[in-house]
């Protein structure tokens, strides 16, 4: 058995929050850069090429590449030979305290959703935990805004309504999302289980490299599809129209109820974050 002491998760979870909202992915970096050499609108080439910009000008000056320095969102994937010395749950939120605190990012979560009182730390965390065999724990940091999350959606389709339904219903999300979440987006679908699992699979999806297909092949096809389908409203970067209104497509499904047929999007924004470490 090894021992993971909670100090050390707390150290990580600040490092992370702090990478992530500094740093883009390099599957996002690339793909913004290729949108920009390749969007034929003028309009369109020049908004891309601005956030670019932005996306280098945040690495090289250690700044925030967004204002929104979003909910931290943290996912755990825990070895089963593992054993925490100290408070799990304290231990990320202490670490989500320090990071936005240290890096100055931007507080914004609320301690009542209705009464609105700032926490004044960013905590708490959302924690996603998963067990797994061996004695790693690996963390990973995705800091959520809400421009982009406030334009997810969620639909218990019927069975009859089959892959058709599944592609309707998501770029019906992209769609009526228009500028609202700053595309170029990122669109993460969550297909099967349950209510509450299909949400839960659409967010993990964009933990997926963009340029990392899904290996079902069936289901890589469908990404592509609905890429190219979102790509053909013509919203555009910020909204300003042209090729590029999404930059990847992720599913992640899991079996469901005969009865059944969740799906789930939830979308981000060209700022999509993510930062992992393991111990």
């Amino acid at each position: 058995m090894r021992i993971i002491t909670a100090e050390q998760i707390s150290a990580a979870v600040a490092e992370l929050c702090i990478r992530a909202n500094r740093e883009l992915p390099e599957d996002i970096v690339s793909a913004m850069n290729r949108a920009a050499a390749d969007e034929p609108w003028p309009v369109a080439k020049n908004t891309l090429e601005v956030l670019c910009r932005n996306i280098a000008a945040a690495e090289e000056m250690e700044l925030p590449v967004c204002q929104d320095t979003g909910m931290a969102c943290v996912f755990v994937r825990l070895g089963q030979d593992v054993h925490i010395e100290g408070d799990f749950r304290a231990a990320v939120d202490e670490g989500v305290r320090r990071g936005y605190e240290l890096g100055y990012l931007r507080k914004s979560v609320v301690a009542d959703p209705l009464r609105r009182i700032n926490t004044g730390d960013n905590t708490p965390a959302v924690i996603t935990l998963e067990l797994v065999p061996g004695e790693k724990l690996e963390l990973t940091v995705l800091p959520k805004g809400f421009g982009s999350e406030n334009m997810s959606r969620l639909a218990m389709l019927k069975p009859a309504d089959g892959v058709e339904g599944v592609k309707r219903f998501v770029v019906d999300a992209v769609r009526k999302a228009a500028s609202n979440p700053c595309p170029p987006v990122v669109v993460g679908v969550g297909i099967g289980g349950t209510f509450d699992k299909a949400a839960a699979l659409a967010k993990h999806a964009l933990l997926r490299p963009i340029d990392c297909p899904n290996q079902d092949e069936f289901y890589a096809r469908l990404e592509e599809d609905m890429l190219r389908e979102i790509n053909s409203l013509g919203i555009g970067p910020q909204g300003f129209g042209g090729h590029t209104t999404a930059l990847g497509v992720n599913i992640e499904t899991m079996p469901t109820h005969v009865a059944g047929l969740p799906v789930a999007v939830n979308i981000s924004c060209h700022v999509t974050r993510r930062a992992s470490m393991e111990l």
